[in-house]
């Protein structure tokens, strides 16, 4: 026979289960509703430049493609339908802005198409910009309140 106290009885254990659960939507809820703020440890002032703005302006070359693929460069139409003769048009147009005052330099050509030209006519301007040795080349967009 066992005649020992408690037989039946097991210790009662504590359950961290629900207690960690709880101490984590505690954690998310702090986390949540921190406002950070952000603190600056030193005040600075920053240097000052007193440099002249640039005088000049880069020579812009615009070419204007509409949806029929035809070109005109600094708003003269032109006949040219591929990009080696688009080349020469470009290098006439380059030395035409260099000997009316503009700034010298490698011009920045400006790339201004239609929305329904076709691919190839854009392609035919960057191809014939790189034939003529020009490496500067952006398009211009309008904003969508523009139309």
């Amino acid at each position: 026979m066992d005649f020992r106290k408690g037989k039946g009885r097991d210790d009662p254990e504590i359950n961290l289960i629900p207690f960690i659960d709880v101490l984590l939507v505690i954690v998310i809820f702090l986390m949540v509703t921190t406002s950070y703020s952000k603190f600056t440890a030193l005040q600075i002032t920053l240097p000052t430049a007193d440099a002249d703005k640039a005088m000049q302006q880069p020579q812009e070359i615009n070419v204007a493609v509409n949806p029929q693929g035809q070109y005109a460069v600094n708003n003269v139409q032109v006949s040219s339908k591929d990009a080696a003769s688009l080349a020469l048009d470009l290098k006439s147009a380059a030395q035409a802005g260099s000997q009316s005052g503009q700034s010298k330099g490698d011009p920045v050509v400006i790339i201004n198409a239609d929305a329904m030209a076709t691919h190839q006519t854009v392609i035919n301007v960057l191809e014939a910009a790189r034939l003529a040795g020009f490496d500067k080349i952006t398009f211009a967009a309008q904003t969508s309140g523009h139309k």
